[in-house]
């Protein structure tokens, strides 16, 4: 084929049309077009070949120190603490948004340093105040990812931009929460996940931000840097989603993450909503700064459930003749010391259940439940074990055999009998009474039929097989080396090590430190084992109250 001269020019002239075609089309693609399986994340290496498109905007939302030393080029700094520390009115928040170049049609890339919480922070007051999501983006794995990659820094000063042209106009509310309803979900943790960005040594109170140490209750403990991947970029939506159904975090719970002054906090909130694609997610923006600073002195726990421990008042307060004749009392006091011993003084109405009868029925839980209910015990009210001592391979066995029946309150009294007496709080010699209630006065306890709701997955048989979505590890609980061979980690950490001398628990830091020492990991099927199934029920107990989310005890 011959090509004429004016041939020649309309096919580079056709040529340049559909160059420039392209070329436009490459500069107003989304930033979502390029990180479709990661939500709201774009990598270094799209970042590296966009850099000069006129619609881009980078920010770097790390420490002012940072980003003088280095920082992408071009890239306008955003003191997250000085920005975000304060409520600001909405013209004000305009302003500052404005003199940092934003539009609303521009691409906004957000860094920081990786693996940390300013990017997602500035990131969350961008889309709070309404810029649109879709041109929303943080860099994955920030300035440690671009180094790495080769990417070009200076430390040039970045020239003022021009001013944005962004308006305030309507804010997300619907992002996060305020405290009346965070105060709500405290108290319904079924409804609701609360979750905490901060790190184990605040949530179990070695450390604290401001008067008192330790977690809001019922809150689960998610670091932010559990989001992260080693190269601190992050992890998979896969693996966010087993990570927190690990913790039994729902997608139908409204999720809120709060941390020390709602910084930390928006890594969670980043993440479980456009990374993992959770459609209930908020943050509390104020956090323990203002859960700790109400006049009406809300709690804080350190201890995962510290409800399945109960003290001596507690029982005393909940469990006495004017409580029982209202019936206001739903508990059933099961003392499991041998009958002798119960004969001798007893906890008033408590139950004499002894440990032999919980042994003697680990392959017959049916038989357990009737022996309970014809002692009185109520699977509709909380179970308070009573032993000669706090946590001990008789009282955990009961906890164990209970929770293994679904029995849905179950708790061990601290102390022992003998210390209930020595404070002056009444005992008993005769046994209760159980049977029909003679009159609307008589405290006898009504025998009936206990009704379990059993729990798969508590007490196992054989050892574990292939379904845990973690590692198995077994931990070797007692006080003695244990006399069988296990297949696979071991780690030996006998109950005791983690109790005070009279059965009741350390403090929840130091179990804490004493189970990281041994290498016991938060992300595992946790299965305890020992020569006597009691003291295997005893660090049961334990990683139950330090919050521990799939442990088992396996039953020789």
């Amino acid at each position: 084929m011959v090509i004429t001269k004016g041939d020649n020019m309309t096919r580079v002239l056709a040529n340049f049309l559909l160059t420039a075609v392209a070329c436009c089309f490459t500069l107003v693609q989304p930033v979502a077009g390029a990180e479709t399986q990661r939500g709201q994340l774009i990598n270094v290496q799209w970042l590296a070949g966009n850099l000069q498109r006129d619609k881009l905007l980078i920010l770097d939302a790390s420490p002012a120190p940072m980003h003088a030393a280095r920082h992408i080029p071009g890239a306008v700094h955003v003191d997250v603490f000085s920005f975000g520390a304060q409520e600001l009115p909405p013209a004000e928040v305009q302003r500052r948004f404005q003199a940092w170049g934003l539009s609303s049609d521009r691409q906004v890339i957000i860094y920081d340093q990786g693996g940390t919480y300013f990017a997602t922070r500035l990131l969350f007051d961008l889309y709070y105040y309404g810029f649109p999501v879709a041109n929303l983006a943080v860099l994955d794995g920030g300035m440690a990812k671009w180094l790495e990659s080769g990417g070009v820094v200076t430390k040039e000063p970045t020239p003022l931009p021009a001013a944005g042209s962004f308006r305030v106009q309507r804010i997300k509310e619907e992002a996060r929460v305020r405290l009346p309803e965070f105060l709500v979900a405290s108290g319904e943790p079924g409804k609701f996940a609360l979750v905490e960005a901060l790190e184990p040594s605040y949530h179990f109170g070695e450390g604290k931000f401001f008067d008192r140490a330790g977690h809001v209750p019922n809150s689960i403990m998610l670091p932010s840097a559990d989001f992260y991947n080693a190269d601190k970029t992050f992890k998979s939506p896969d693996e966010i989603r087993r990570m927190v159904k690990y913790l039994g975090i729902r997608p139908d719970q409204q999720i809120l993450s709060y941390c020390g002054g709602g910084v930390a906090a928006s890594v969670p909130f980043f993440a479980l909503k456009f990374i993992a694609g959770y459609p209930n997610v908020r943050l509390y923006k104020e956090s323990q700064l203002e859960w700790l600073r109400d006049d009406r002195g809300l709690p804080l726990w350190t201890y995962s459930a510290p409800q399945i421990m109960r003290d001596m008042n507690w029982l005393n307060s909940w469990s006495n003749r004017m409580t029982r004749t209202f019936g206001v009392a739903r508990i059933s006091i099961v003392d499991v010391r041998p009958a002798e011993a119960y004969q001798q003084g007893h906890v008033p109405y408590a139950l004499n259940v002894p440990a032999e009868l919980f042994r003697s029925h680990l392959e017959s839980p049916d038989k357990l439940a009737e022996a309970l209910g014809a002692n009185g015990v109520s699977s509709a009210e909380e179970a308070v074990i009573v032993s000669d001592g706090g946590v001990n391979a008789r009282s955990a066995l009961a906890f164990l055999q209970l929770e293994r029946l679904g029995h849905k309150k179950v708790s061990i009294l601290m102390g022992s009998v003998d210390e209930w007496g020595m404070r002056g709080l009444p005992l008993a010699k005769e046994p209760t009474v159980i049977g029909a209630k003679k009159s609307p006065q008589d405290l006898a306890v009504p025998a009936g039929v206990y009704r379990p709701d059993p729990r798969s997955g508590v007490m196992l048989r054989a050892a574990a097989g292939e379904t845990a979505p973690y590692p198995t590890v077994y931990i070797a609980s007692g006080r003695t080396p244990l006399g069988r061979s296990m297949e696979g980690k071991v780690i030996h950490l006998a109950y005791t090590e983690l109790l005070d001398s009279d059965g009741t628990p350390k403090a929840a830091k130091d179990i804490w430190n004493l189970l990281a020492k041994a290498g016991v990991p938060r992300y595992a099927e946790i299965i305890c084992v020992a020569d006597d199934p009691g003291e295997a029920a005893a660090n049961y107990y334990l990683l139950k109250l330090m919050g521990f989310p799939d442990v088992k005890v396996l039953v020789a």
